[in-house]
């Protein structure tokens, strides 16, 4: 009886307090309302929340009164940036631009809009705008630091984030920033404490995938204590390497050799980050995982977690790499008709290289000849090495230069912008990647694309499910181009000078 009166009692009071609120939303005014709504936006921004700040921000916008409008906005365009929303996010920037133009605030937000879509050249002219109208904004200083370093250009890329830095202390993005150009140079312990510093400044409910990646690559980095990472052998930064390799399946297979041991094959994968091992391999030659990590590839399962582990040493023809970074595929994938591979970048090992399909030959090194191609498309190193490609004519998007890749493909997203993404009568393929099967994969004829001057009209492409690798990435991936499109060519990747050059065999 005590419990069944204090229930109705309680429910009586949750009425009269439902009530009381419906009759003050009729009075209050909506510029009222939406401030209540930007509030709690910034509230939820600030504890890590990042869905209901959106969702925040969005009521807010909705009932915004002209001079609350552009606030909104831009709270609602770093929440949609926050959960990888990147196309309501451009969508967004290109309206908060358009209605202050003039703004540097507007224009570095739009840039960054604009660089999560993969659309990283015009990033960098929206970035080198603000800042010609703002010379002291830290978010602009901050996206010229990405742009250089996706061209390679680690000092300068340096040089802007620490002047961002200085210009806003607090700006977490910018700590994780400068703990990925300090990798790149392969300066680990200040990498390190630069990602310490982003984990600090996260709100403390904030355990999103970047949260946790970072806290695992803090640890992984300061497991090499002393060592030098991608230590080379008495060389000289001129040198040029050459490798022999034979294509199987559409696969580039070379020899290598890890810890001393034997000889075996590797796939030669541009479209991954690191070397690569499967854990029998790992197990056999003392490859011992140091940490979890996140990774995430083509296939059902989406987000992967798999090992990060330090090789002692790796051979690749006359080159002798120590203390190389690696992931060990463990868990390994189950139900897949083939066995993973071991797999490898000179990329991923700091190098330019040229993949010489009719010779079968590679050649790499920190500096290529400077050879004349047939086409010279620019290329940007953002985690990945990705070039600039047209879609039926208007839609621009980036597409990964995967040597790992098999056919020429494009995102959903990218099908869907271009009216595309389900036919009628859906071609279903069975495509699996690195997280498994892609069992929504399909072909989609009678697309056109161009490259530059290389056109492919009325052209079937694969399209696969790429969402959970562009959030994992930080960019909406647009698509892959791996053998088909590149076996026809003497194929010069150029970190040096941020091309990618094909020549005609």
């Amino acid at each position: 009886m005590i419990g069944g009166g204090w229930f109705r009692a309680a429910a009586a009071t949750a009425v009269v307090v439902a009530s009381s609120f419906v009759i003050h939303a009729d009075v209050t005014p909506q510029s009222q309302s939406a401030e209540i709504q930007l509030q709690l936006g910034n509230e939820f921004m600030a504890e890590g929340r990042y869905v209901e700040s959106l969702d925040a921000f969005k009521r807010a916008l909705a009932l915004a009164a002209p001079d609350q409008v552009k606030t909104a906005r831009a709270g609602l365009i770093a929440a949609a940036l926050r959960v990888a929303d990147f196309d309501l996010a451009q969508e967004e920037a290109e309206k908060l631009v358009a209605s202050a133009p003039l703004s540097p605030d507007a224009i570095a937000l739009h840039a960054d809009a604009l660089w999560t879509a993969g659309l990283f050249e015009d990033a960098e002219r929206r970035y080198q705008d603000a800042l010609r109208l703002q010379p002291d904004l830290a978010r602009g200083h901050h996206g010229m630091a990405r742009a250089y370093a996706a061209q390679s250009q680690l000092d300068r890329a340096m040089e802007e984030a620490q002047i961002a830095l200085r210009l806003a202390p607090r700006d977490l993005e910018i700590h994780h920033t400068v703990g990925a150009i300090y990798e790149r140079m392969h300066k680990y312990e200040e990498a390190a404490g630069a990602y310490s510093n982003f984990v600090n400044l996260l709100p403390n409910k904030d355990h999103s995938e970047k949260a946790d990646w970072s806290r695992a690559e803090i640890k992984f980095l300061r497991s090499f204590g002393q060592r030098i990472p991608f230590d080379m052998e008495p060389g000289t930064d001129d040198q040029l390497y050459s490798v022999d390799f034979r294509t199987v399946n559409d696969k580039v297979i070379v020899r290598a050799k890890v810890n001393d041991g034997s000889f075996q094959d590797f796939v030669v994968d541009t479209g991954a980050e690191n070397t690569v091992l499967s854990r029998p391999t790992a197990q056999r030659l003392g490859v011992n995982p140091i940490t979890y990590t996140l990774s995430a590839g083509v296939g059902d399962v989406g987000l992967r977690g798999l090992q990060l582990a330090r090789i002692n040493s790796l051979e690749l023809g006359p080159l002798k790499l120590r203390n190389v970074p690696c992931l060990i595929k463990d868990p390994p994938l189950r139900d897949i008709p083939t066995k993973e591979m071991e797999s490898l970048s000179p990329l991923a090992l700091g190098f330019s290289m040229i993949i010489d399909y009719k010779a079968k030959k590679i050649i790499f090194g920190k500096h290529l000849p400077m050879e004349q191609g047939d086409f010279e498309l620019p290329l940007r190193l953002h985690r990945l090495a990705t070039v600039r490609g047209t879609v039926d004519g208007s839609h621009q998007a980036n597409f990964v230069v995967d040597t790992g890749g098999e056919v020429i493909s494009i995102s959903r997203a990218t099908a869907a912008a271009i009216g595309k993404e389900e036919p009628a009568r859906k071609i279903p393929l069975k495509v699996y990647g690195s997280s498994g099967w892609d069992r929504d994969a399909f072909l989609l004829p009678g697309v056109n694309l161009a490259f530059s001057s290389i056109r492919y009209n009325n052209f079937p492409v694969v399209v696969l499910n790429l969402e959970t690798p562009s959030a994992l990435l930080g960019f909406k991936v647009g698509g892959i181009v791996g053998h088909k499109f590149l076996s026809k060519y003497r194929v010069g990747i150029d970190l040096e000078h941020s091309v990618l050059r094909l020549k005609q065999t």
